[in-house]
């Protein structure tokens, strides 16, 4: 047998499923019922089934009447940085038993992710269980657009929109820089994968260099927001925000974003532009293997 063949032999004998290309389609149509609470694994799967470049796979504990669905770093392809594990679930005691008990993730290795905040117990449960560290990163509210009529125009910046552009591979090391969890080779190479394929803008000085700037990630949440400390108080990041939110509405993807609980003056600059909450629910970001 060849390597891939034994990892789906072995995928076939444990107590979850690995989906299918098919099987894909189909499991993004029944997360789009349970927006905005799914978006974690939904924009991974909406991407994925539009030709986007994934380096994740989607497993479920079952299938088709699916309680658990999760996006893990795909094994079959070599990664030069770890692509985030999310999770979408509807029975926790499910989820807690796949984590627990079956070898659904790799334990030995860097493991970033999210999913809905009331887990965050049962993940530090299953660090320890595991022998593994864990660390809760943030606590996020999910702001989304649920259509385009929801989208409002900024009632500044106008004058601004002109010097909007795309972001390059010569500012790849600009925004690792400043990004809060970059500064690294891994947070590099993610970041030179999300510019090399997914949109981005940025308003560039007079010398063509970007002092504001904004990204989509692989799951299709914009993020990466940010302005040069001498740059702000201008309305630029709501320019950029506008414009992204135009381009994706425009390309037929998601729009919605993930705002950490403190940071109180980007929700703002959403939330003017229309973006809206389901204000029970926050999802928690994590790490395992620190």
């Amino acid at each position: 047998m060849t390597g891939k063949s034994i990892f789906k032999a072995i995928c076939s004998a444990q107590r979850w499923k690995m989906l299918q290309k098919e099987e894909v389609l189909i499991a993004e149509r029944v997360l789009l019922k349970y927006l905005p609470r799914s978006f974690q694994v939904y924009g991974f799967l909406h991407a994925f089934n539009r030709n986007k470049p994934s380096k994740v796979q989607f497993v479920v504990d079952q299938w088709p009447d699916f309680q658990v669905i999760m996006s893990r770093p795909d094994r079959e392809q070599e990664l030069t940085f770890a692509p985030e594990t999310t999770i979408y679930c509807t029975e926790k005691k499910v989820l807690k038993k796949m984590l627990m008990e079956e070898n659904i993730i790799d334990w030995s290795t860097y493991i970033p992710g999210g999913c809905n905040v009331s887990f965050t117990s049962m993940l530090s449960e299953v660090s320890t269980n595991r022998k593994v560290s864990y660390r809760r990163l943030a606590v996020t509210h999910s702001m989304y657009l649920p259509n385009s009529s929801f989208l409002l125009k900024p009632t500044f910046g106008s004058e601004v929109e002109s010097k909007i552009s795309s972001l390059n591979l010569s500012h790849v090391d600009l925004v690792n820089r400043t990004w809060k969890y970059g500064g690294d080779e891994r947070g590099y190479n993610y970041i030179t994968f999300l510019i090399s394929n997914f949109p981005s803008y940025c308003i560039t000085d007079d010398q063509g260099q970007p002092v504001s700037w904004i990204l989509v990630y692989d799951y299709l949440a914009i993020g990466l927001m940010y302005t040069l400390p001498k740059y702000r108080q201008k309305g630029y990041a709501t320019v950029l925000a506008h414009a992204m939110a135009r381009k994706l509405l425009a390309d037929g993807y998601p729009v919605y974003c993930h705002i950490e609980e403190a940071n109180i003056q980007s929700k703002k600059i959403f939330k003017n532009l229309g973006f809206t909450e389901d204000p029970s629910y926050r999802d928690v970001w994590f790490e395992y293997n620190i």
